[in-house]
């Protein structure tokens, strides 16, 4: 019997384990090994700081969201040895593998800057990208009457980098509802230019930080905090005062990368951007946000990259090439408060346009536009994730971004738009 080793259970793990399972030859058996034992809906994390108390719905078993047939270990991964090919656990136990799927995710590390873990952690200094991070900040805002609430980003890459100007335009209109706006100033500190990733969201969008009266730090790099001042200070020694700071630290990959020498600086494994293989390695792959890949660590990039990964298997297994598959696809729903959203679309070589998703002239979303039917996409796709993405269910959208129904824009004076990217993804593959 041959196994095929999943490492991470998350959303990118299990959509690869769910889909393989239907595939994968009879002398094969699939196996993930996963720590935790509940699955958890990240994007929910977003709203629990404004009053959402819905944490049962964004947890399931793990053995819930596994195929039957699928194995699932419940242990800690302490090494990889490619030599030998296997993956060592946290009691010395030793699984052979003949492929292995990188699929471990991110997580915070606030340990990373200095101060910011201590006595003030949860207490005016806060995270919303952990569970226990998104109630303790629930109690706080809650409790909040006014004064400088400060939202930094320490570096990237993170987790769904929208993430946190999603924080800050709830946070606006949480305020509002409760009549306090006036009484709170609303600053995001980014080591960005500008405060989206992408320069054709900036030029479009940067209009919603004005208008809702958000003040913007750029290129400010948090190199410590003082708890006991209320200071978030850079490494070119700027200084922002805050009441209270919400942080987005330092993401990186799993220990166990790091321990292996599988990955860069943060942890992160070097990824070929099309095949998702790992770069020196024939029988590993990565995806999700374990990858190092030049796109969004996000739940719709581990969807899109999940069909390539169970593609590029099934060919190494079946001795064919690889398929350059994955074009750095990604789609994004941005919630602008007041009961609407955004929505973005674009890959590794094409801005984020305006227009319509997924059919052209008639969505029902709107890319780069406000809607409140955006709005109800974000919340209902909680529904679709549980009964849809995770049980590898055929959906109506390709992993590779489609230029239908995306018009042209202007970016810093020239055209933004889809022409020559298929030429160019044509070479890349």
């Amino acid at each position: 019997m041959k196994n095929l080793l999943i490492l991470g259970a998350g959303t990118a793990g299990t959509m690869v384990a769910n889909q393989i399972r239907k595939t994968l030859p009879a002398d094969w058996s699939t196996t993930v090994v996963d720590p935790e034992p509940t699955h958890l809906y990240q994007p929910g994390l977003l709203f629990l700081p404004f009053g959402a108390r819905d944490e049962a719905q964004m947890q399931k078993p793990r053995a819930k969201t596994l195929g039957s047939d699928v194995q699932w270990i419940r242990k800690s991964v302490e090494l990889v040895d490619p030599d030998k090919q296997q993956v060592v656990l946290a009691d010395d136990e030793r699984l052979d593998y003949d492929l292995l799927v990188i699929a471990s995710g991110s997580s915070i590390r606030p340990d990373e800057t200095p101060g910011l873990l201590g006595p003030h952690w949860h207490d005016s200094v806060h995270d919303f990208y952990t569970l226990e991070g998104a109630q303790r900040l629930r109690d706080s805002l809650a409790a909040f009457e006014g004064g400088k609430l400060v939202v930094n980003i320490v570096e990237m890459p993170i987790k769904c980098p929208v993430a946190p100007l999603e924080f800050l335009f709830l946070a606006d209109d949480f305020f509002k509802r409760r009549g306090i706006r006036d009484r709170v100033d609303l600053v995001y500190a980014t080591p960005l230019d500008g405060a989206f990733t992408k320069p054709a969201c900036s030029d479009v969008l940067g209009y919603l930080l004005e208008e809702k009266g958000i003040r913007l730090e750029t290129e400010f790099n948090a190199g410590a905090v003082d708890g006991d001042a209320r200071i978030l200070r850079s490494y070119d020694e700027r200084e922002i005062p805050y009441d209270l700071l919400v942080t987005v630290p330092t993401h990186m990959g799993a220990p166990f990368i790091e321990a292996s020498g599988l990955g860069d600086d943060l942890a992160f494994v070097p990824t070929d951007n099309h095949t998702l293989k790992a770069v020196g390695h024939d029988n590993i792959f990565v995806l999700g946000d374990a990858a190092n890949v030049p796109t969004s660590k996000a739940g719709s990039v581990a969807h899109f990259q999940s069909e390539v990964v169970v593609d590029n298997l099934m060919r190494t297994i079946q001795g064919r090439a690889l398929h350059k598959g994955s074009d750095g696809h990604a789609n994004c729903f941005i919630e602008s408060g007041n009961g609407k959203a955004l929505l973005i679309d674009f890959n590794y070589y094409v801005e984020p346009l305006p227009g319509h998703y997924p059919l052209p002239g008639v969505g029902p979303f709107t890319l780069l536009g406000e809607s409140r039917l955006n709005h109800a996409g974000k919340l209902g796709f909680r529904w679709l994730y549980w009964n849809a993405l995770l049980p590898a269910r055929r959906l109506p959208v390709g992993n590779r971004m489609s230029m239908v129904g995306k018009k042209t824009i202007k970016l810093n004076g020239k055209k933004a738009d889809a022409a020559g990217a298929d030429e160019r993804e044509t070479r890349a593959a």
